[in-house]
């Protein structure tokens, strides 16, 4: 079965790829990415939906459209718009424990969708001011949610644990697509 991943993202590309019995074709949506919702699972539901409608109205095909936030107590952290931002979203991070959200949304043919969010939650260490400077040196936080990559090398000294899903931290949750594309598109059983 062939669905279309709206992202260009080469994380979820990398990700999506673990997924058996299906063929991906990918055409990143260009939809705005802007929703007045503020509660932090819709946000990313919502934006996901975007995504998806956006490239299913191009195509008419199976599509899935996702998008991760970091959230800091209620304050939802998108991609850091230059290095003094990512700075300051790590020192936030730093000494506490966040939320990583991914929100999925998948359409059928029909028209017909279905979204979910995977939620895992992420404690920093305390604030290192070189390792927040050497990371953000390395341009890897700015196109990353909350300014940082769980799977950057150079962000490791920060982090303390990681509980629940790696993979939705990465920014795809692959077990919970899986499990959404079985069902949602009935392929349980197919080769």
């Amino acid at each position: 079965m062939e669905i279309i991943l709206a992202s260009a993202s080469p994380r979820r590309v990398e990700l999506i790829k673990k997924i058996k019995n299906i063929t991906v074709k990918v055409i990143p949506s260009t939809a705005k990415e802007e929703t007045s919702v503020t509660n932090p699972y819709e946000f990313v539901k919502e934006l996901a939906y975007l995504k998806a409608k956006d490239v299913f109205d191009k195509t008419g095909g199976k599509v899935i459209g996702a998008d991760t936030v970091v959230v800091n107590g209620e304050i939802i952290l998108g991609k850091p718009k230059d290095e003094e931002e990512a700075k300051r979203m790590l020192k936030l991070l730093c000494g506490n424990t966040h939320k990583v959200l991914t929100g999925v949304c998948l359409i059928k043919e029909s028209g017909e969708f279905l979204t979910s969010v995977t939620e895992t939650k992420v404690t920093f260490n305390a604030y290192a001011k070189e390792v927040v400077d050497a990371y953000v040196a390395t341009g890897s936080p700015l196109d990353k949610a909350g300014a940082y990559g769980i799977q950057d090398k150079k962000l490791a000294p920060l982090v303390k644990k990681v509980d629940g899903n790696l993979d939705n931290v990465i920014g795809f949750p692959v077990q919970t697509v899986q499990n959404m594309i079985e069902s949602f598109f009935e392929t349980k059983g197919e080769n």
